[in-house]
């Protein structure tokens, strides 16, 4: 079974940077694609950025084009987030998720497994 544990969330001041990482066990890595979403209190979930297989294309949402990057290094079955410029509007909480199908990055139903979630809070 696929798991995915995000860690790296936390509080900062708007501007700051944060990495998360999010270690993928259960099954061959470079199979999946890769993507971010995040959820703010009563808001839906929301598409951040995707990573396709081997890492080739990237697509993100509008919002954090510019300012987030997501990468993966399939020797060490992780995926990452770097956020630079944060903003207050990016308080959320940020999970990983896993598609096995490679139907397509952005669709948050194509996603099969996901992880916790971990915390982000961006102060003004």
């Amino acid at each position: 079974q696929v798991q995915l544990v995000e860690s790296g969330g936390g509080l900062v001041q708007a501007g700051g940077s944060l990495r998360l990482s999010c270690p993928f066990s259960g099954g061959t890595f470079s199979d999946y694609t890769m993507g971010w979403f995040r959820q703010a209190p009563g808001k839906e979930r929301e598409f951040v950025g995707g990573i396709s297989g081997d890492g080739g294309t990237a697509y993100y949402a509008h919002s954090v084009k510019g300012r987030f990057t997501i990468s993966r290094d399939n020797a060490k079955n992780t995926v990452y987030l770097q956020m630079n410029s944060l903003k207050p509007e990016d308080t959320a909480v940020y999970y990983c998720a896993a598609e096995a199908a490679s139907f397509g990055i952005v669709p948050i139903d194509n996603y099969d497994y996901w992880g916790q979630g971990t915390q982000v809070t961006v102060s003004s």
